[in-house]
C-alpha cells in the first residue's frame, strides 16, 4: 500500500504572468492544478505593461534582492529556451534625469549595491545606444544598465500555460467573474461566472488590480495604490529600436514584430474614469506620448498609434509585492504586486514551492498581507538625497 500523500488540488485565478507562472510551477511540482481566468490569457495588466525587466534605482534591500533572483530568471529561462530570445531580450536601458533633476545620487546607489551601472557622458551615447538621440539626453549624461531587457507578455504567456498544460495542468478561460470559494473560513476551490463550483485544496489569487476589492469581499483589506494606467502601442517603425529608455517623459521599449510600446506618469494621470467605471484616454495624451517618443530616438521618426492599451496597474499600498498566504482564510494565497514582469516568474516559483511544501520562503518573509495588520510597511528605501525615483515596470 502506497504511503504516498495524494496530489494538491490547487485552483489559481488569473491569467496574466503572475497566474500563468505560479500554475507552470505548481503543474511541475506534481500538483493538480486548475488556471482560471475571466478572459483570455494575458488579457489583463500583463498585456499593458512596458515590461521592463530591471531593478533599476533606489530600493529596499529585499526588494532589490528579489528582482535580482527575478532576472536570474529570466536569464536562465532563455538559456534552455532558446525561441524565447525573439521575445526576452537583454540588449540595455538607458535612463536620465528631467531639468533641475540629477540621477548622480541614484548611479551611485546603484554602483553602491553592485548594479550593472555605468555613467555615459553625451558625447558617448551614440557609440551605447546608436538609437537614441542624443540631444534628447541631459546635460550631465545619462545611466546605462546592459544587463536591463523586456519581455513581451503575450508571447511568454503562453509559453509558461503550454509546459503548465504538458505537466497536467487545466486551463479554463473566458470564466466570468471568478470568485474563490470560502466555506467556513476555508478556501475550498472557486465559484465560475456561471455559478460553477470548482473544488481544490488551495486556491491563489493572482488577479492583478482586482485582488484588493475580491480580497474586501472576503473582509481582508490590503492597501491599495492601483491607478488607472495605458500604454501605446505604435504601428511598425522602419528603424531598429533595442535600448528601453525611460527618460522623464516616456518609457519606451521595442516589440518583436517591431513596434513601440510607450508610456509615462504624466499621460497616466490624464485618463479620465468615467461614472460608469470605464477610462477614457484623451487624444492629446496619445500624440503626446507618440511626440515625446519621437524626440528621444534618433533621427526624430514620425510615430503613429496603432492601439492603446488601459487598465488598472496593480501597486500595493506600500509599493512593495503582497505574496503568499491570507492568515484570515485558510488554504487561500495571493500574489499582488507592480513590477509583475520583472517578478513574475521568481514569485510564481517560490510560491508554489511555499504551497507545495507547506514552508514558508525566507526570501518572501518582507513580503506577507500580515505586515500591514501589525502596523508596519515593507523596509524602506535607502536615502539617497537627491535621488529621482525611477518608475517600476
Amino acid at each position: 500500500m502506497s504511503s504516498t500523500a495524494p496530489a494538491k488540488r490547487v485552483a489559481v485565478i488569473g491569467g496574466g504572468i503572475l497566474g500563468a507562472s505560479t500554475s507552470m510551477h505548481l503543474a511541475r511540482g506534481g500538483a493538480h492544478v486548475t488556471l482560471v481566468t475571466a478572459g483570455s490569457l494575458a488579457s489583463g495588466a500583463s498585456s499593458r505593461s512596458i515590461a521592463w525587466l530591471n531593478s533599476s534605482g533606489a530600493r529596499s534591500a529585499d526588494y532589490h534582492y528579489l528582482r535580482m533572483l527575478a532576472i536570474d530568471r529570466y536569464r536562465t529561462w532563455t538559456a534552455h529556451h532558446p525561441e524565447s530570445r525573439d521575445y526576452i531580450r537583454f540588449d540595455g536601458a538607458m535612463k536620465w534625469a528631467g531639468p533641475d533633476e540629477t540621477f548622480r545620487e541614484t548611479f551611485a546607489f546603484e554602483r553602491s549595491t553592485g548594479y550593472d551601472s555605468v555613467w555615459i557622458n553625451r558625447d558617448d551615447v551614440s557609440r551605447v545606444a546608436p538609437d537614441v538621440n542624443v540631444e534628447a539626453v541631459a546635460e550631465e549624461g545619462a545611466i546605462y544598465n546592459a544587463g536591463e531587457g523586456w519581455v513581451n507578455m503575450p508571447d511568454f504567456i503562453p509559453a509558461l500555460v503550454a509546459q503548465a498544460v504538458a505537466n497536467g495542468a487545466e486551463v479554463i478561460e473566458n470564466a466570468g467573474d471568478v470568485r474563490v470559494d470560502v466555506q467556513d473560513g476555508v478556501a475550498s476551490g472557486v465559484i465560475l461566472g456561471d455559478g460553477t463550483r470548482l473544488a481544490a485544496d488551495q486556491v491563489v489569487l493572482a488577479t492583478g488590480g482586482d485582488v484588493p476589492a475580491q480580497l474586501a469581499a472576503l473582509g481582508v483589506t490590503v492597501p491599495d495604490a492601483t491607478p488607472a494606467a495605458f500604454v501605446l502601442f505604435t504601428d511598425p517603425v522602419d528603424f531598429e529600436v533595442k535600448t528601453v529608455l525611460n527618460t522623464p517623459r516616456v518609457a519606451v521599449r521595442p516589440t518583436p514584430d517591431g513596434r513601440l510600446v510607450l508610456d509615462a506618469d504624466w499621460a497616466e494621470q490624464s485618463i479620465i474614469v468615467e461614472d460608469d467605471g470605464s477610462l477614457t484616454v484623451p487624444e492629446a495624451s496619445v500624440q503626446g506620448l507618440l511626440d515625446e517618443a519621437s524626440k528621444v530616438l534618433a533621427g526624430n521618426p514620425r510615430l503613429t498609434a496603432q492601439k492603446v492599451g488601459a487598465g488598472l496597474k496593480p501597486i500595493p499600498g506600500d509599493g512593495e509585492p503582497v505574496v503568499g498566504p491570507v492568515p484570515a482564510i485558510s488554504g487561500l494565497h495571493t500574489v499582488f504586486t507592480h513590477s509583475g514582469a520583472t517578478l513574475g516568474l521568481i514569485l510564481g516559483e517560490l510560491l508554489a514551492e511555499e504551497i507545495l511544501t507547506g514552508t514558508a520562503s525566507p526570501v518572501l518573509k518582507s513580503f506577507r498581507l500580515d505586515r500591514f495588520d501589525a502596523g508596519t510597511t515593507a523596509p524602506e528605501a535607502v536615502s539617497t538625497g537627491a535621488w529621482a525615483p525611477v518608475p517600476q515596470k
